[in-house]
């Protein structure tokens, strides 16, 4: 293969980067709704999880792909930055979106797990008013079965 096919390869694998990006982006806002659910269920959550993990399993190979294309280019390029000047320029310009891209979901997911904590915690209450409250419940059947139950009495017949 030819430099300018190597080069056109490593556009491509950018440009399918910055896609898996955006969907990550979309999966982001999803999980975003999930967490202000008042009655979000876990396996949604869960689901929402895991196809995130496929995404960022797809670009970490498509990372690995492209390292080892510029690493197999590199000398070529920078001996001949005029020749490939469109290409380069192209490259750093996807390079670029890719950066923004990235910090932009590095906030969403900060913002997603504040939003993650403050629901962990939300249902960990729930469960210790849940506790609580059956405590109560059988505290108070317990006394109630107390209420009607009559010690045994002693008569006494002297007058």
């Amino acid at each position: 293969m030819q430099e300018h096919e190597y080069l056109e390869i490593m556009t491509q694998s950018l440009t399918k980067k910055l896609t898996v990006l955006g969907e990550i982006r979309k999966k982001n806002e999803e999980q975003r709704v999930l967490l202000l659910d008042e009655n979000l269920a876990p396996e949604d959550f869960e689901k929402n999880i895991e196809s995130k993990a496929k995404l960022v399993e797809s670009l970490e190979m498509l990372d690995e792909g492209f390292d080892n294309l510029y690493d197999r280019l590199r000398d070529e390029i920078i001996g001949n930055k005029e020749k490939y000047a469109d290409q380069i320029q192209k490259l750093q310009e996807l390079i670029r979106d890719i950066t923004a891209a990235s910090s932009s979901i590095q906030a969403e997911e900060q913002r997603n797990y504040q939003l993650a904590q403050r629901k962990f915690s939300d249902v960990k209450k729930q469960i210790r008013e849940v506790k609580s409250s059956q405590s109560a419940v059988q505290q108070y059947y317990k006394n109630m079965t107390k209420v009607n139950y009559i010690d045994a009495q002693f008569m006494d017949d002297k007058k």
